[in-house]
């Protein structure tokens, strides 16, 4: 793994990306596979915790929220 791929949290999951995005910033889009681009986070504490928390069901979001945060991920990966 090279260092940059060390400094980012990656998932190609489009709800994990949308959930995540309430808050924190997506830094990039990663399109290297054409069959499956990658959203990029900043990796740290905060990133890790709210993905565990998902794995296990442990999250709140407000459903409109999340809608909108699809929409804007899905614009992101077609521009």
């Amino acid at each position: 793994m090279n260092t940059a791929q060390q400094e980012y949290f990656s998932t190609s999951d489009l709800a994990l990306a949308s959930v995540l995005s309430l808050w924190f910033a997506v830094e990039g889009v990663d399109r290297q596979n054409p069959k499956r681009s990658q959203f990029l986070f900043a990796q740290n504490e905060q990133v890790e915790e709210k993905v565990r928390a998902y794995w296990h069901g442990e999250l709140k979001v407000e459903p409109q929220q999340f809608f909108n945060q699809i929409r804007v991920l899905k614009t992101r990966l077609y521009e």
